[in-house]
């Protein structure tokens, strides 16, 4: 059978999603999890890998399985098995055709700036604090430019080995709540290190060191030593993966509300 299962992480300590030969990987603590509780090797397969240091809520990954267990027994065996920093949030059986990176439609991320002129102890691994005021206002109107389909060469990682760097923005927004700074940024797929690259170029025009066209501007050259600075990862949140209704695949509650 095959299973899907939703999973949140602290990705402090750890070395990014996938199987490290130096360090540890999210997948490993999982796969090693779920093996124990099913008595048979299982291997699984995630929505979207995360980078080092890189934090999920909403992240998607399935397996599949001869083991004859209860969703509650896989959700209570995994989470018994696993360190506290990574936990499942849920378990669904799925049909043969659903794959967690494939059958995705939408990913969602959510990078937290911390903007004040004091760090804080508490946020230091969930927000980048940054001290110099910044425009939350300008940086939303400049990243406008990023809405819809483009060639994102220019905010991709210089060692992103995807066969093509099109892919689409459906929704992109930075909002403040006090001294809170937060980008939210959907699109069918990203690029390594594509929202992190986006949020240090919108620093850059928050902080008025560049304008507000300037995020297009980087856009247009597909070059990206044109852009900004990337975005330390710890600020960096997988939130939400979207699938086809006929999965029925749960939607995180914050998203869901």
């Amino acid at each position: 059978m095959r299973i899907a299962i939703g999973i949140e992480y602290d990705g402090t300590a750890y070395n990014g999603w996938q199987r490290q030969r130096n360090g540890t990987g999210v997948q490993e603590c999982l796969e090693d999890a779920l093996t124990e509780v099913a008595n048979e090797t299982i291997e699984i397969i995630c929505a979207g890998r995360t980078d080092a240091g890189v934090h999920a809520s909403g992240q998607v990954a399935h397996f599949n399985t001869t083991a004859d267990r209860s969703d509650h027994g896989w959700l209570l065996g995994a989470n018994s098995k696993l360190p506290d920093d990574i936990n499942v949030s849920w378990v669904q059986r799925v049909d043969d055709e659903f794959h967690a990176r494939f059958s995705a439609i939408a990913r969602s991320y959510r990078y937290r700036i911390l903007n004040r002129p004091l760090r804080s102890a508490l946020q230091r691994r969930h927000a980048w604090w940054v001290y110099q005021k910044l425009d939350h206002e300008r940086m939303h109107d400049s990243a406008q430019a990023l809405l819809g389909g483009h060639d994102f060469s220019a905010y991709r990682a210089a060692g992103c080995q995807a066969s093509t760097a099109v892919r689409e923005i459906t929704s992109i927004g930075v909002a403040r709540n006090g001294d809170q700074i937060v980008l939210d940024v959907t699109a069918n797929a990203f690029l390594q290190h594509m929202v992190r690259n986006i949020m240090g170029t919108l620093v850059a025009v928050g902080s008025g060191e560049e304008d507000a066209a300037w995020a297009r501007e980087v856009l247009e050259s597909r070059d990206r030593t044109r852009g900004g600075m990337a975005a330390p990862p710890h600020g960096l949140t997988l939130v939400c993966v979207d699938y086809p209704d006929e999965f029925g695949i749960p939607v995180p509650l914050a998203l869901g509300q």
